[in-house]
């Protein structure tokens, strides 16, 4: 069993309870070691391989099994804890951005910008944290973003306006970077067999924690106060932090020279915000038809600046050089215009949920809002499993030609049919299911149609795009909401969500379009 305890030394020389290392030393038949030896040997959490030369050893012992053991342990339970508690932060808005609005007294598409904010915050950071990690090691890196991301929960459990609310959404945001780091973090410490079942682990708490959320927002935001949301897995991640920074053992950068492309952070950040604040205020009505028109030079101003620094860079953010392969370009344009159908889905659907029964709505509170979201998000998480095995059996481009299908298909049909709870509890299942099959294809597919060596920079972009389209789904999901709102009552007229489906069933067979005009394959022919 690989030894990746909380600094100590190997069984060979490590000191019993009360014995001096000296004496260990002595005891073990190795020379004496210098403070500084073993002080670095206790950041490593290793011995130091000059050390094992010099006593003939040809391996490094490793602790006493049991003790491994239970250390191991705990420090993969603490990273499982982070991400269940994670999971449920991430969350939490699906079935509360309804009471968010009302509470706040903001409209549909400035309630989008509250769920955007971590989105946005999400896709800049995802590049920045692979980078991160090999400079200053991962488990440095992840409990200062947990830091961040408490600081967060802080300030969104304590926000008493939306600036300050998405101010606390910014910084928890960074939450995006958990996950991977926890992988390096478990790959570098366990064998590979031990490591695939404990990153399973960590990636099935994530996903339990995202429905723990769905499901428990409501009874905490009514029983308590919605303030508790963010309060609650704030101090989860807090505690689970501190557990992985005492018995988690440090890893050693990799690369020290692995830099960090800031002109393209800033551009990036510039770009997205923009563009999501410009929705809000056009819908809104507030502007006069020449600051639209700024807004969107803007825009593109940011867009193409960040286009042209990164394709400059020799260590981008985004490496955009990237989509010059067919394959590549293919599989981003799809997976934006599948996941911004997506988004508006992910944002509709609670929003008539929410509407007073006594029109066409269900006058559902965020409890009941939670439970009609949650067979959507089961099949979500089994939709990542399915997507898999299926595009291990059929061509990915089958596989997403069959999601998208799906997608489209219940999209359109739910202009048509959404008087029934039912029915839209059904179209939730049935599109998250169909788009993450979908994109698991994509990944697979984009993963296996590049070199080795450029796997990681392909599946980066991919979840990036990703990202990009689920925050614009969501932002013009509350942009047709505030258009079609009625001027008397302040709440969205039946017309504005089927107008919202449709554009999403819409958007979605576009992306049949973009496979039907290529020729080029997603990946191999199986």
């Amino acid at each position: 069993m690989v030894a990746f305890l909380d600094g100590t030394d190997d069984a060979a020389g490590a000191a019993e309870p009360g014995e001096s290392a000296k004496s260990a030393d002595r005891r073990s038949g190795s020379a004496p070691r210098r403070s500084s030896a073993v002080g670095g040997a206790r950041r490593a959490g290793a011995t130091s391989e000059t050390e094992g030369e010099s006593t003939g050893e040809t391996e490094r012992a490793g602790p006493p099994r049991g003790r491994s053991a239970r250390v191991g342990r705990l420090s993969i339970g603490a990273l499982g804890i982070l991400a269940l508690a994670l999971g449920a932060l991430q969350s939490i808005l699906d079935p509360a951005l309804p009471l968010l609005q009302r509470e706040l007294g903001v409209s549909p598409a400035e309630g989008a910008l509250v769920a955007n904010t971590l989105l946005v915050t999400g896709a800049v950071v995802a590049p920045l944290t692979g980078k991160l990690g090999d400079r200053y090691g991962g488990k440095r890196v992840l409990v200062r973003l947990m830091a961040v991301v408490s600081v967060g929960g802080l300030v969104a459990s304590l926000a008493p306006n939306l600036p300050v609310l998405l101010l606390g959404q910014v910084l928890q945001g960074v939450m995006v970077g958990a996950l991977p780091l926890s992988f390096v973090l478990v790959r570098r410490h366990l064998a590979a067999g031990q490591s695939q079942m404990a990153i399973g682990l960590v990636m099935a708490l994530f996903t339990g924690g995202g429905m723990v959320g769905t499901l428990f927002a409501g009874p905490v935001a009514e029983g308590l106060s919605w303030k508790w949301m963010f309060a609650l897995p704030t101090i989860a991640i807090v505690a689970a932090t501190a557990v992985v920074a005492r018995v988690m053992p440090h890893d050693q950068p990799v690369r020290a020279d692995s830099g960090i492309h800031w002109p393209g952070v800033v551009l990036l950040s510039g770009t997205l915000l923009t563009l999501m604040i410009g929705l809000v205020k056009v819908t809104s009505g507030d502007l006069p038809p020449l600051a639209v028109g700024a807004l969107a030079v803007a825009v593109a101003v940011l867009a193409t600046g960040w286009v042209a620094v990164e394709r400059r860079a020799a260590s981008p953010t985004v490496d955009l050089r990237m989509l010059a392969r067919p394959a590549m370009w293919n599989a981003c344009v799809f997976t934006f215009t599948i996941t911004t159908s997506s988004g508006m889905v992910l944002f509709l659907l609670p929003q008539l949920f929410a509407v007073p029964a006594d029109g066409y709505g269900f006058g559902a509170g965020t409890t009941e809002i939670g439970l009609f979201l949650l067979p959507g998000a089961v099949a979500g998480a089994v939709s990542d499993w399915v997507g898999g095995i299926t595009t291990r059996r059929f061509r990915p481009r089958a596989v997403v030609v069959a999601g998208t299908v799906v997608t489209a298909a219940t999209m359109i049909a739910l202009a048509s049919l959404h008087g029934a709870v039912w029915q839209l509890v059904l179209a939730k299942a049935l599109t998250a299911f169909a788009a993450g099959v979908a994109t698991t294809a994509l990944l697979a597919g984009a993963a296996t149609a590049v070199d080795a060596e450029d796997t990681g920079i392909a599946t980066s972009l991919l979840v990036v795009t990703r990202v990009i389209g689920l925050a614009l789904g969501v932002q013009i999901g509350g942009a047709i909401l505030d258009a079609g709102a009625d001027p008397t009552t302040g709440l969205p007229a039946e017309s504005a969500f089927v107008t919202g489906f449709a554009v999403s069933g819409l958007v979605a067979a576009l992306s049949l379009l973009v496979i039907r005009i290529t020729r080029t394959r997603m990946t191999n022919t199986a």
